[in-house]
């Protein structure tokens, strides 16, 4: 896919941040703000990813999407919104900085989303995708070879099997027993760690319930959506 229309497409998910009005469903976006302009190594390595994608997924079952605009907007889009919404400052830290860099697991990551494109985001993060599916693990190895990432570890493993509070950042997308693995999910997160799940607004109550040790910042709407949204929380 060429970079451009990658890049045009979008466009919509890198621009202000939006949130969720309390007194409308209407998003409410920050003003005086551009979006952000993906690097063409970047791009590149989106259109390689793509055509991976698209080739693997004639054999197994990694998404039904098939057309290659709506893969851009529907996973690379949300997948990019919500990282710019966790790592609004793309560089690493300074080496004279106390802190070090972040660890982010993907539960159940499948295709890759989110977790691989935070990675493009975020160079500087560890990565942890998490997949208990044999041949979707592989699939994940090669797309991490063929875009040279680094700092990135593929667990062919199920969440419950991890030890508990290994990573600063969790995060969940369309995965199956979607209440069942939140508990799962806040286990692995350190003190203080940031659990991201990109859901519908429908399952707000039911996220919310299922972590009641959880403070939960306010939902916010993914652009090009009526229902998605990005929901970010951690234990008071």
């Amino acid at each position: 896919m060429h970079p451009a229309r990658i890049a045009e497409l979008l466009e919509p998910f890198l621009g202000p941040a939006t949130a969720t009005n309390p007194c409308h469903s209407e998003p409410v976006r920050s003003s005086g703000e551009e979006p952000v302009l993906l690097s063409p190594l970047q791009l590149h390595n989106i259109s390689t990813y793509i055509d991976i994608l698209i080739r693997w997924n004639a054999r197994i079952n990694l998404t039904a999407i098939r057309n290659e605009d709506e893969i851009v907007t529907r996973h690379f889009g949300e997948s990019f919104f919500a990282a710019r919404h966790l790592f609004p400052s793309r560089s690493a830290p300074s080496a004279s900085s106390a802190l070090k860099d972040v660890d982010v697991a993907d539960l159940g990551s499948g295709a890759g989303f989110p977790g691989i494109p935070i990675k493009l985001w975020a160079p500087h993060i560890s990565l942890t995708l998490i997949e208990s599916n044999h041949k979707k693990a592989t699939f994940l190895r090669e797309v991490g070879r063929a875009l040279t990432l680094t700092d990135i570890n593929i667990q062919n493993a199920r969440a419950e099997s991890l030890a508990p509070a290994q990573f600063d950042v969790v995060t969940l997308r369309a995965v199956e027993h979607f209440a069942d693995a939140l508990p799962v999910a806040a286990r692995l997160l350190t003190p203080g760690g940031r659990l991201a799940i990109l859901i519908s607004s429908s399952q707000l109550e039911l996220a919310r319930a299922a972590i009641p040790g959880f403070t939960w910042s306010k939902p916010v709407l993914i652009p090009e959506s009526a229902t998605r949204v990005l929901l970010v929380g951690a234990y008071r």
